[in-house]
């Protein structure tokens, strides 16, 4: 990339790319922009903008750039680029589980609200392509846009970046009847022809069990790290031990264990009701080789906020210790 200005960068940052609220400088399209003897020349990839908002854009921008005291002049130029060639993302984290009905997904979306909220650019990849529920639970029905060179998230409510297959179906219960070989190439394009833009976390939500698709990711991706889900219940710790040596073999670090539906916190005494049987964390931390990164609670008042698409609103200290402590193995050195 081209030398970029930094006070053409902050203009430039107060624009913003059709069909997303982020701006030019966030989805990391600004390839070079500088200023010699007055004239401001600005290069900008076109990705996954259509051309008939091209004109709209070129407006914008030297708009922007025209307030710059020394820029007497100011030319705009589009260049090509593919969003992989662009998406800047910090750590990269894959939420799995060796069975389905775990909570993955819930974890995926807690977690990316918990760093959303302290300020970080987050996305979620939905890679869970015949289950997925993330659109749901953020509320979300609108259909990506972009264009023949790329893909635009949709932006939940606080920012949150996310990519999903229900986003692409006529109907969020519409079936996706594929074999694994397409649902793999389906998760490849949501990683490569998505533009991503500037991200600090990118959460992948991966379909349960150890078959093509969390195969793909992990060839694919590099994934920083994964975080295993799972409840207190029978055959847990054969489930678990599957889902991380899945993981070791393809050489991915394994960041910690999440025990989901741990228990129910009694309304009238505060008691910790283990309603699937006692705790078995410590136990699967033990297997995984891996810290125990939290237990979160049957909670009534989740459910019903997961339901009417309203995650982002919901907040506890079970999730504040989740979100600290995986952000905590993230920053171990393996």
């Amino acid at each position: 990339m081209n030398q970029i200005e930094p006070k053409l960068e902050e203009a430039l940052s107060k624009v913003l790319v059709p069909g997303t609220m982020r701006s030019l400088v966030q989805m990391n399209l600004v390839r070079s922009a500088e200023v010699k003897d007055g004239e401001a020349k600005i290069n900008l990839a076109s990705t996954a903008i259509p051309a008939e908002h091209h004109g709209w854009l070129r407006d914008k921008v030297a708009a922007a750039i025209s307030e710059r005291s020394e820029v007497k002049a100011v030319t705009i130029d589009f260049v090509e680029a593919k969003p992989k060639e662009l998406n800047q993302i910090g750590k990269i984290i894959a939420i799995m589980s060796g069975k389905g009905g775990v909570g993955k997904s819930l974890v995926a979306g807690l977690l990316a609200t918990s760093f959303a909220r302290d300020a970080n650019h987050v996305g979620v990849l939905d890679a869970d392509i015949t289950g997925s529920s993330i659109p749901k639970m953020f509320g979300l029905n609108a259909r990506p846009s972009g264009s023949d060179t790329g893909i635009l998230p949709i932006l939940s409510r606080s920012g949150i970046e996310i990519m999903s297959m229900n986003l692409l179906l006529p109907s969020e219960d519409e079936a996706v009847i594929w074999r694994g070989p397409l649902m793999s190439k389906a998760i490849t394009q949501f990683w490569e022809e998505v533009l991503w833009g500037r991200l600090d976390y990118l959460i992948i939500d991966l379909p349960p069990g150890t078959g093509d698709a969390p195969l793909t990711v992990m060839q694919a991706i590099p994934i920083s790290g994964v975080i295993d889900v799972f409840t207190p219940q029978e055959l847990t710790e054969m489930i678990v031990k599957k889902a991380v040596k899945m993981a070791q073999k393809m050489n991915v670090r394994v960041l910690g264990v999440v025990e989901n539906m741990s228990y129910l916190v009694l309304p009238d005494t505060g008691q910790k009701l283990e309603v699937f049987g006692k705790s078995k964390g410590v136990e699967m931390a033990k297997a995984s080789g891996a810290p125990l990164l939290g237990r979160l609670p049957i909670d009534p008042e989740l459910a019903k906020l997961c339901d009417e698409g309203q995650i982002e609103r919901y907040s506890s200290d079970a999730v504040s210790k989740l979100s600290t402590n995986t952000l905590a193995a993230l920053s171990e050195k393996n």
